[in-house]
């Protein structure tokens, strides 16, 4: 088979849906490499709350675009998309299939549906931003955005703040409104029409209790001293990195405003939250083949090679 015709596989869902576990056993049998698109993986560093696969669990599978971003940098998901079609052109030309796997669907999307040019981000307009998302909600800056740009507004959800961020700031920066650039977009890659894209499912009372029981993990296993270092290294509180899920809430533990029994507590419900963000913009996905359950499922495993077989 030409490599041209190969297809490239993704494997999408929430957090903790036992993505990594399917995307290795798919890469093992069809000797392929696996690409990561985790918003919070790509970070150094950033380690105890983010799920990077461990080498055990690589099973000696070539991983990408894990561990590279120093967690100073605001990386975007336009970078991230350039960076994923260089890797996955050099993983094709050594003539290797290529895995996708990870949680953030708006990387996905952006590569296989570019975003238009966008003005560089104003680190001044975006720390105000966020000062009034910290003292008045999310919900404030989607009511901003519905004032300015009701289309973006409609289209995105109040809690999914950092896309209203970033739609405010286009509109505030260039004069435009977000949803009129967008069609100004670049053409995608010409491997995008080969992504086959997987989607776990899992029943939802069993994915929130291993949430639980994974961010309770996360704590015990030091994420306080995590942040700690990584505050102390001058990784700004502001920054996606310290963002994620967990570190957040431990930054408002560590300046006095939560005590660290509400900070785990705070965390799973936000991971769940999340969770259900992640399959609410995954439904959205065109072309997405849905499996019932966790991707460490020996039957969900049969069930990704069975299409593998009936449309190779």
């Amino acid at each position: 088979m030409r490599n041209a015709l190969h297809p490239i596989y993704a494997i999408a869902g929430p957090t903790a849906s036992g993505k990594t576990t399917l995307a290795v056993e798919l890469a093992l049998r069809v000797g392929g490499e696996v690409v990561n698109f985790d918003s919070v993986q790509i970070y150094r560093g950033i380690e105890i709350a983010t799920a990077k696969p461990k080498t055990e669990e690589k099973r000696g599978v070539p991983h990408h675009l894990i561990d590279y971003v120093d967690p100073r940098v605001n990386y975007t998901a336009a970078d991230w998309a350039a960076d994923a079609v260089r890797t996955i052109n050099d993983i094709e030309a050594r003539r290797k299939p290529v895995i996708l796997v990870g949680g953030t669907g708006f990387y996905l999307r952006t590569l296989r549906e570019p975003l238009f040019e966008s003005p560089k981000t104003d680190e001044g307009l975006r720390d105000r931003l966020r000062a009034i998302k910290e003292k008045r909600g999310a919900e404030h800056l989607h009511h901003m955005l519905q004032r300015v740009d009701a289309e973006s507004a409609e289209r995105l959800q109040p809690r999914d703040f950092p896309r209203v961020m970033r739609a405010l700031e286009v509109y505030f920066q260039t004069g435009e409104r977000f949803s009129e650039q967008q069609p100004n977009r670049a053409e995608p890659p010409a491997f995008a029409s080969r992504i086959r894209l997987f989607v776990l499912n899992p029943p939802r009372d069993e994915l929130y209790e291993k949430i639980n029981r994974r961010t309770e993990a996360h704590f015990k296993a030091g994420l306080v001293d995590e942040v700690k270092h990584l505050l102390a290294e001058g990784v700004p509180e502001t920054s996606n990195a310290l963002g994620a899920h967990g570190y957040r809430r431990v930054c408002e533990c560590l300046r006095g405003e939560r005590t660290l029994e509400s900070a785990i507590e705070r965390s799973k419900q936000d991971v769940r939250n999340y969770a259900k963000r992640q399959l609410t913009w995954l439904r959205r996905e065109r072309g997405a083949i849905w499996l019932d359950g966790f991707g460490d499922e020996q039957k969900k495993i049969d069930v990704l090679f069975s299409h593998l077989s009936a449309n190779n």
